[in-house]
């Protein structure tokens, strides 16, 4: 019965943007304010988003605070991490790099790279850079190491280098064999900027060229150590640190944190500029036809489940799917979806931790469902 009358909800919403052109129905954004009124209530900081269809073209609302020491509020124009889902530009650059035949897929790491904290490993001499794409690789997470968390939080304002970070799996044994299972890591990205550097000379360049220019994302910026005290207008990051449901500012060491990942992180933008990165992908103004394709070639988890293509997410949300990624961090989080049977594409972020367990987060653990609820059904 429950997904008969949500069908019957996405039927409806179908029928109701093709008679509304150009404005999403009053009714959904009342119930999405409604929902992330209620969770800025809840604790969380700062909520906003983006929702894109054909029929009705873009929507965006923002609630709570950006910085509540100020009580400066949140808006659509502040920029918000990407974390993860960064992941999916990086792909992008990689599968642009391969269709100007500057390599392959199957191409064997070691082509590219070979510093002893990878050499070190067995087997690594059969990773492809297909499997770090689509996480089979088996390398280890560099960011499991209890020294590497233990440097960050004793130098919150030094920015660490690629080499930095991944000199941790140094030592460590591979998870499993190349190419056996699937199995997340955010190695496997920080890996491919490397390559990528080798390949362009700076994959940063290369991106901000090949992407951000060609999309005309005017609002979405690569950080590093080079712009690290740049003014740009992002909001202030907050997590309930000592477990009080208070939140506190950590704005500093999120973005110092960020700074130093490339390849699985780094990116900040608006929630509009997340969404048209997604609607040019999807359309074909990065990628052709084919590659697109194979970037939905998902590897499937233990239990089966479709899990990770080349830079992309498959989810099941029961009655229907969504294609994308996620981003979690100790002051930040997001989702990035298209939604092919809705035509439809979102962005959702918020300015508290999604990462860390805490009490603000625990109450939290339907809000990405509610929203979608609110828009979709």
């Amino acid at each position: 019965m429950k997904k008969l009358i949500f069908w019957v909800g996405l039927f409806f919403l179908a029928s109701t943007l093709q008679a509304q052109k150009n404005e999403f129905p009053k009714e959904r954004q009342d119930a999405v304010k409604g929902v992330l009124k209620n969770y800025t209530e809840m604790g969380i900081p700062g909520l906003a988003l983006t929702v894109y269809t054909e029929e009705t073209g873009f929507w965006s609302h923002a609630e709570g605070l950006s910085n509540i020491e100020n009580g400066i509020a949140l808006t659509n124009d502040h920029l918000f991490y990407l974390q993860s889902v960064s992941k999916t530009y990086m792909a992008v650059v990689i599968l642009q790099l391969y269709e100007e035949e500057k390599l392959d897929l199957d191409d064997l790491l070691t082509k590219y790279l070979d510093q002893n904290w990878l050499t070190d490993k067995k087997g690594v001499d059969k990773i492809t850079l297909r499997m770090l794409l689509n996480h089979t690789s088996g390398l280890p997470e560099y960011n499991y190491d209890p020294i590497l968390v233990s440097k960050i939080l004793h130098e919150p304002q030094k920015v660490l280098s690629v080499e930095d970070l991944l000199s941790h799996i140094k030592g460590k044994p591979m998870d499993f064999e190349p190419g056996s299972k699937y199995s997340y890591r955010n190695t496997n990205y920080e890996v491919l900027s490397l390559v990528a550097d080798k390949i362009t000379g700076d994959h940063i360049a290369y991106m901000e060229k090949h992407i951000f220019k060609r999309l005309g994302l005017s609002s979405t910026f690569y950080l590093s150590k080079d712009n690290i005290d740049q003014e740009l207008n992002i909001a202030d990051a907050y997590w309930d640190v000592l477990l009080e449901s208070i939140p506190v500012n950590i704005s500093k060491l999120q973005r110092v944190n960020v700074s130093s990942m490339k390849g699985d992180d780094g990116i900040v933008t608006s929630t509009k500029d997340a969404v048209l990165f997604l609607k040019g992908l999807i359309s074909g103004e990065l990628l052709r036809p084919t590659t697109l394709a194979s970037m939905q070639e998902f590897v499937l988890n233990e239990a089966g489940d479709k899990r990770y293509g080349l830079g992309i997410q498959y989810y099941d949300l029961d009655v229907t799917y969504a294609l994308g990624h996620s981003g979690g961090g100790m002051g930040a989080g997001c989702v990035l979806l298209y939604l092919p049977e809705l035509n439809a594409i979102v962005f959702m972020a918020t300015n508290f931790n999604t990462m860390m367990e805490s009490p603000i987060r625990k109450k939290a653990e339907n809000l990405q469902l509610d929203i979608l609820k609110a828009l979709f059904m």
